[in-house]
């Protein structure tokens, strides 16, 4: 059951609109599941409509993952090993998240958002990697957005029981994953393997009468 602060919260999010959604993805005080578990059920009462709700998770939930893209970027591992506590990143979520974004290259930012450990943590290499901002922002959303039609649809269709998304979900993420990233180590094989694309030249010469 979710507790009495989390859910008084939650109403407080839920009071600003789709505003309350993007914030409450943003600063991520709530795991994401019970914030989008939570619109969902309001959506269910009339309250949003579902493609504002989300629009407004897609750009909370980008926006949570640039704050910490820019933070590898600009301050490194040392401020993150100082400060990620007071984010609820550990020490150990920033290495694990580092070895897997060195093994797996840039495709693990759309994979790791389905695993609960290194889900927020893998935007902290990707920042320290100078990873491509737009690059990093397309993979980002490419993930966001399934994970909050996921959840709003989770919280519509469970009704006053939304606050059970977790558990229904949990045992489902990690064969998500391990799914996406197969589908995106085929794709960058495949891209790979395709020739480079032909470039035709018309020369243009000079032609006179003899």
């Amino acid at each position: 059951m979710v507790s009495q602060l989390i859910m008084t919260i939650l109403n407080w999010f839920a009071g600003m609109g789709y505003m309350g959604i993007l914030l409450g993805l943003m600063v991520e005080v709530i795991p994401s599941e019970l914030v989008l578990g939570y619109g969902g059920y309001l959506v269910g009462l009339g309250k949003m409509n579902f493609w504002g709700a989300v629009l407004a998770g897609v750009a909370g939930g980008t926006m949570a993952q640039l704050f910490l893209y820019w933070a590898g970027y600009y301050g490194g591992r040392p401020f993150l090993l100082k400060y990620g506590k007071y984010i609820l990143i550990k020490e150990k979520h920033i290495f694990m998240s580092e070895r897997w974004f060195q093994r797996y290259g840039v495709g693990v930012i759309f994979t790791a958002r389905f695993i609960p450990v290194v889900r927020h943590a893998i935007s902290i290499p990707a920042g320290i990697a100078r990873m491509s901002v737009w690059k990093f922002i397309f993979y980002t959303i490419a993930a966001v957005i399934p994970w909050t039609i996921l959840f709003l649809s989770l919280g519509k269709i469970l009704g006053d029981n939304w606050q059970q998304v977790r558990e229904i979900t949990a045992p489902y993420l990690i064969p998500a994953a391990g799914f996406s990233f197969v589908f995106i180590m085929l794709y960058i094989i495949w891209k790979r393997k395709s020739p480079p694309p032909v470039v035709l030249v018309k020369k243009i010469g000079r032609f006179s009468d003899k």
